[in-house]
């Protein structure tokens, strides 16, 4: 039931990227600059997300092997350090603005809060994922390692070398 509830969250948070984009949520106020970046990173992130779904599926299906079992194992493992590490740094900042070391605790609201637990939830959802299909393939704890390692990496790569880098080289970010 785990699998399949992760990724129903996976799907359910992706819709909410594509509501933005056929809504045009961006097209219009204090990011309209953006909308173009935007939508890049909008559908960057939906795929992500329903790759997240489908690992999870995978992790819990009785049919033939799409992925060997390690590779599947670093991407249970790598989904959960990634949102892992994603929620910890949000509860960080949380902390940072409820003490006013950064921003202000007038800035934390329902919804940041509800997001974030959102979040810490799949998180623990893709951990309990990992290390029941872990147990169950007798994988070695290498891949465990190697799917937390890369997790940083791969949100780094999503989260900073993608606009930088991409968004900039194709002229969707506008000039400082």
């Amino acid at each position: 039931m785990t699998g399949q509830l992760v990724a129903l969250c996976c799907i359910g948070f992706a819709a909410v990227n594509v509501f933005f984009e056929v809504t045009a949520h961006f097209a219009d106020g204090p990011y309209a600059e953006y909308a173009s970046a935007i939508a890049v990173m909008n559908w960057l992130v939906t795929g992500l997300k329903v790759i997240g779904a489908a690992v999870a599926l995978l992790s819990v299906a009785k049919r033939p092997r799409v992925l060997s079992p390690a590779h599947l194992g670093v991407l249970l493992w790598g989904a959960f350090a990634l949102l892992g590490v994603y929620a910890l740094g949000s509860v960080v900042q949380a902390v940072g603005m409820a003490s006013g070391l950064a921003g202000s605790a007038d800035q934390i609201d329902l919804a940041g809060v509800a997001y974030v637990l959102f979040f810490l939830l799949i998180a623990a959802g893709y951990g309990v994922l990992a290390i029941s299909y872990s147990r169950r393939n007798r994988l070695r704890k290498g891949v465990a390692i190697l799917g937390v390692l890369g997790a940083p990496v791969m949100l780094g790569v999503v989260l900073l070398a993608v606009p930088m880098l991409l968004l900039a080289a194709l002229g969707l970010m506008p000039a400082s």
